[in-house]
């Protein structure tokens, strides 16, 4: 997809720590790593999702309570 050598690599993060500096970058970091967690949580929540059977509405009710 993106082919991307060892100078690219070392030339994007030399132009991060420029823009961002050596305080904010561990920050960023943090958040980078929380926003993938939540996005993986998410993909297998769904996936986990699609595998349950679909709920009917008669079994939605509870059988002892009066209508």
């Amino acid at each position: 997809m993106f082919n991307l050598g060892f100078p690219e690599i070392v030339l994007i993060s030399a132009i991060v720590l420029l823009i961002f500096g050596p305080k904010r970058l561990p920050e960023l970091a943090k958040g980078l790593g929380k926003g993938i967690r939540e996005f993986k949580k998410a993909l297998s929540q769904t996936e986990e999702d699609e595998q349950k059977p679909a709920i009917t509405q008669n079994s939605e009710q509870d059988p002892n309570k009066k209508t």
